[in-house]
């Protein structure tokens, strides 16, 4: 029992990781029906300003732990938004007119480029942090068995909770979520009605890449390294939830993500770690032969 507490503990922090990075190819999706395969290394970018801005600031001296991670959070939420918003204008924006397919082979070119951009500029290298949160609170020991949730599992938590809570808030209940809810039904009635169709879709790409970049930071503080190949596996298992969760809903994107942490969680701690990728397509797959539109999804009706 102590085991399994400790795995569901493991699996909820994964998941909600995976959730995070959903979001944002959720959010796109739900506005110009297009998924966002360069979303995963707009993830790992974060992930490498994150540390960036780790070295830059212990090279001047600032060293008090909620100050650093306040600033690094902050400029790593700008500049990765900054990335965000370029892949709209390069890769979509010129070619939202165009046959579905056209937007989704540059959004794959524009994945292939930032790898090999971060590869040729940071290197093929993995680059390790030290443990920046460090302890924990013990939930049960006794018998030699410690189960345990770390501050760093409680911040991740708790940071993902908030923001999944303010962004249903946001789409919910602002203007911005209007905008963005009338560009997902019909973007051409959505512009005759006064809304700039243009900026509520950078919008949506910077704000998912905001996400992208806390997904990021909890990341390289949680696991301590990262290389330049993290975006591409974090990018198919996080679409792999919104697909479970239904693509397009945001609160499935995050209960796929936590699906698939605790899938492979679970599995890596019970059976073979080899096969735990095996294990969450094959959920992904069974998923969506008898509910179709994933398990939060609606379907989807042509417009005629």
């Amino acid at each position: 029992m102590e085991y399994f507490l400790q795995q569901l503990i493991n699996g909820i922090t994964l998941g909600s990781i995976y959730g995070l990075i959903a979001i944002g190819y959720t959010m796109v999706y739900g506005i110009i029906g297009m998924i966002n395969f360069a979303h995963g290394e707009i993830f790992m970018i974060g992930s490498f300003i994150a540390l960036t801005a780790f070295l830059a600031l212990a090279a001047l001296g600032i060293t008090f732990l909620p100050l650093v991670l306040l600033i690094i959070l902050i400029v790593a939420m700008v500049f990765t938004a900054l990335w965000g918003w370029s892949i709209e204008r390069v890769a979509y924006r010129p070619l939202r007119g165009s046959f579905r397919l056209a937007p989704l082979i540059t959004a794959i070119g524009m994945s292939i480029f930032l790898q090999n951009f971060v590869q040729v500029t940071q290197g093929a290298r993995v680059k390790p942090l030290p443990p920046q949160v460090t302890g924990g609170i013990t939930l049960i020991d006794q018998g030699g068995t410690v189960v345990q949730i770390s501050y760093m599992q409680l911040i991740i938590i708790a940071t993902t909770t908030v923001l999944m809570i303010g962004f249903s808030f946001l789409i919910s209940r602002t203007s911005l979520g209007r905008q963005q809810r009338a560009c997902e039904q019909d973007q051409k009635m959505a512009s005759l009605l006064g809304v700039n169709v243009d900026r509520t879709i950078s919008l949506t790409f910077v704000m998912g890449a905001c996400l992208a970049a806390v997904a990021g930071l909890m990341y390289l503080l949680y696991y301590g390294v990262i290389d330049f190949y993290i975006g591409f596996l974090a990018g198919v298992k996080a679409f792999t939830a919104a697909v479970l969760g239904g693509i397009g809903s945001l609160p499935g994107a995050m209960l796929g993500g936590l699906a698939i942490g605790l899938i492979e969680t679970f599995w890596s701690g019970y059976f073979s770690v080899e096969y735990k990728d095996v294990a969450a397509f094959s959920i992904l797959v069974i998923v969506l032969i008898f509910m179709p539109s994933g398990l939060l999804g609606r379907p989807e009706v042509e417009k005629v």
